[in-house]
């Protein structure tokens, strides 16, 4: 490839993959394989040390942004109808209080595309339900180490020391996901996290909860007063009791974790929020002014771009509901895998920025960069690879960084 390309992919798969899998299983990683299909790439993606503090610097910059940006629009229902929130949800934002500044959610993860010159342009932010976890803190750092390469290191050790320091001020007591035992990924995700925490927590599968006059109960009959979910929020406007939920939550009776207002940073809404605000000459300072047009992209609640766009759900996951218009305007690509919520919730519009690629051993592929903050630090790195919209069939990879 050219060689101004920032990425470097380095190593060969293992001649026996399937002892390679087995070593990640027994770290808590048991979906390397999917269905027999290779989800995990045995390579690993670097990038300059350079680069890697800028993508760092402009996380905790956006961060910081999008949290202001919340506070601006809490309370006010014309905000909400903009960012798709749904209504069964209004009451609880409005009567329970706003975290402190930066941990309105105690962890999320943000997209990025970084285009192989290496320009960077965030995507979207997943505040309420972030999956990958388990890629970037175990299976990350393990797999740099065991490549064995002077100058290669993973900058992703700490996440679950920041974990920790999350839930041992939220103190969840139990964690909770849709097929918990069943479901490979979700599963494993909830019972890293509690294992990070160093929490006695247990975990539990949503279906199996229901709401008693407004108190959560588990299949036993328990009760619940706090929780950790795998369970995106905008589901209580659609979900047979949801708005029981809604209802357990604005009383006060269960505190979720991520907290209820992660809702409003979750929504690709608020993307478009801030940049009419910043074209408006609004709330920003020249500096958050400065972060927010090198590293933001243009984004609106109508198609209105003169060139090639991106239309998504704003509450859409996994890829579904992104389309890709070229640049006459046409629709060059939409998602087929992932579900589609665009008929639940509104769409929003962002101009469309180019993923880099790169060569792998099952192909070119396009690299999303990931970048998780956990207590309101940005400090892990997650690599998926696929085609040029990252949904359920793209592969997950390693990334490092490279000291030269």
């Amino acid at each position: 490839m050219a060689e101004a390309n920032r990425f470097v992919v380095i190593g060969e798969p293992h001649a026996v993959r399937a002892s390679r899998v087995a070593q990640l299983r027994e770290l808590g990683f048991s979906w390397a394989d999917l269905a027999e299909e290779p989800y995990w790439i045995d390579q690993i993606v670097t990038m300059p040390r350079a680069l890697f503090e800028e993508l760092e610097a402009a996380s905790a910059k956006l961060w910081l942004i999008l949290d202001k940006t919340a506070r601006y629009i809490h309370g006010k229902p014309e905000f909400y109808e903009l960012l798709g929130i749904p209504e069964v949800l209004w009451d609880a934002l409005d009567l329970l209080p706003l975290p402190q500044e930066g941990l309105i959610s105690r962890y999320a993860r943000f997209d990025f595309a970084i285009s192989n010159d290496g320009v960077i342009k965030l995507l979207e932010l997943n505040a309420d339900t972030p999956t990958g976890y388990v890629e970037a803190s175990i299976a990350t750092p393990w797999l740099c180490e065991e490549a064995g390469i002077a100058g290669i290191f993973s900058p992703n050790a700490g996440m679950a020391q920041r974990l920790a320091e999350a839930w041992g001020v939220e103190r969840p007591e139990a964690a909770a996901c849709v097929g918990y035992g069943e479901h490979l990924e979700d599963s494993g995700t909830i019972e890293a996290l509690v294992k990070h925490s160093g929490l006695p927590m247990r975990c539990v599968d949503c279906l199996e909860l229901w709401v008693d006059e407004g108190v959560l109960k588990d299949r036993d009959g328990q009760p619940i007063s706090s929780m950790f979910a795998l369970y995106p929020k905008e589901w209580m406007a659609v979900d047979d009791g949801g708005e029981a939920l809604a209802y357990a939550i604005e009383s006060g009776n269960l505190k979720l974790y991520n907290g209820i207002h992660s809702i409003l940073l979750q929504s690709k809404g608020l993307l478009a929020a801030v940049w009419g605000l910043y074209e408006l000459g609004l709330l920003f300072d020249e500096a958050e002014r400065g972060a927010i047009s090198r590293y933001m992209l243009p984004a609106y609640n109508n198609p209105v771009f003169e060139g090639s766009f991106v239309s998504k759900s704003m509450f859409g996951r996994e890829g579904g509901s992104v389309r890709l218009f070229d640049q006459a305007g046409a629709l060059e690509l939409a998602d087929m895998d992932g579900y589609d919520t665009s008929e639940l919730f509104p769409l929003v519009y962002q101009k469309r920025a180019e993923l880099a690629r790169i060569e792998t051993a099952v192909g070119e592929l396009h690299l999303l960069t990931g970048m998780f903050v956990i207590n309101g630090v940005p400090c892990g790195m997650l690599g998926r690879a696929g085609g040029p919209i990252t949904g359920n069939t793209s592969h997950f990879v390693a990334m490092g960084v490279r000291e030269q």
